[in-house]
């Protein structure tokens, strides 16, 4: 089953990090799901395969069971997760979107550290809205050995990320997850000076209320072929979603923008802030919330996916030496 990558090149195996260890050589992103290897080492797959007319190997990505068996599939094939065991509802994100998300952040902090990638516990990423899949600490600690911070508004989202760390060896001592229990506020209570993380994390919510998303997922449903009439229920996104995952009063503007706004307030607590933002629409009012939040320096990074294109913005607070002498902080015990 053909992908469409962000770049072609060869797939490995991971075998290190089911004892814990980073990767050494982190799986490339794979030119097709080698579908045969992912159900050798989740079988729960084998019920969602099926035939292409061309003869090749398939699932329905309509069917959001057959999404998440994918998913978890990858995390143990390519990461030695054993255990990721989602709420029924959680968003089920797809695992090469997200290393696209943290391949990018590695070059960032490459571009500061004399074009090489910084690797392992000196890094520590803030990963804000962590949800209940946890993916980003699952591949950023398999793909370069950073340390991670999750933070989350939603107390289900919070126990099950919680769950997956202690439940894997790779993440286990290295990842912690916080409630964030104010609603109104993105780092407080979170996030303390004694963190001094290299780059904040975010994919934020991208509907402005309950009625948007599900109307989108109609949207989506309706591309797949799957509504052909009015139906008196409302289809949920084929990748699942909890309500503080999918939409946010503002939507994603709003909640970008507040971003954007506490972090000027706490200019040393990270050498980057970056989120992802995924309607191009929203860029430049994204981009203009930035500069006057004053950073010394803003990138806007771009994610194409096959057909699909995402945006990252990053910007800092710091001077390049500044960023460059965070790395070498020791993260607090």
């Amino acid at each position: 089953m053909r992908t469409r990558p962000a770049r072609a090149t060869a797939h490995r195996t991971n075998a290190a990090s089911r004892s814990g260890t980073p990767l050494a050589h982190p799986p490339a992103t794979p030119e097709r799901y080698d579908l045969v290897r992912l159900r050798g080492v989740h079988p729960g797959l084998a019920r969602w395969i099926r035939r292409t007319p061309r003869g090749d190997e398939t699932i329905d990505f309509s069917i959001p069971e057959a999404v998440r068996d994918l998913n978890q599939a990858l995390l143990m094939a390519d990461y030695g997760i054993t255990h990721w065991d989602l709420p029924r509802d959680a968003l089920c994100p797809g695992v090469p979107g997200r290393r696209d998300y943290l391949t990018a952040v590695a070059q960032l902090l490459g571009a500061d550290h004399a074009g090489v990638v910084p690797r392992g516990e000196q890094v520590t990423l803030f990963d804000l809205g962590v949800g209940a899949n946890c993916i980003y600490p699952i591949i950023g600690r398999g793909l370069y050995g950073w340390r991670f911070i999750g933070s989350d508004i939603d107390p289900v989202a919070v126990r099950s990320a919680s769950r997956i760390v202690q439940a894997n060896l790779l993440l286990r001592g290295h990842v912690e997850i916080r409630r964030q229990g104010a609603a109104n506020q993105i780092f407080a209570h979170v996030l303390s000076a004694r963190d001094r993380v290299a780059v904040v994390i975010c994919n934020p919510p991208f509907h402005a209320s309950s009625a948007q998303a599900q109307a989108a997922a109609r949207r989506k449903w309706t591309n797949l072929g799957h509504l052909r009439r009015a139906a008196p229920v409302l289809p949920t996104a084929n990748f699942g979603g909890r309500d503080a995952e999918l939409w946010c009063d503002g939507g994603e503007v709003g909640f970008v923008g507040r971003l954007i706004a506490e972090s000027a307030q706490r200019p040393h607590d990270a050498a980057w802030y970056t989120t992802l933002v995924a309607q191009a629409a929203h860029l430049p009012a994204i981009e203009r919330a930035v500069q006057r939040a004053r950073p010394l320096a803003t990138r806007v990074l771009t994610i194409a996916r096959g057909v699909k294109q995402s945006r990252i913005v990053a910007w800092s607070f710091l001077s390049p030496a500044a960023r460059a002498a965070q790395l070498t902080i020791s993260p607090p015990r």
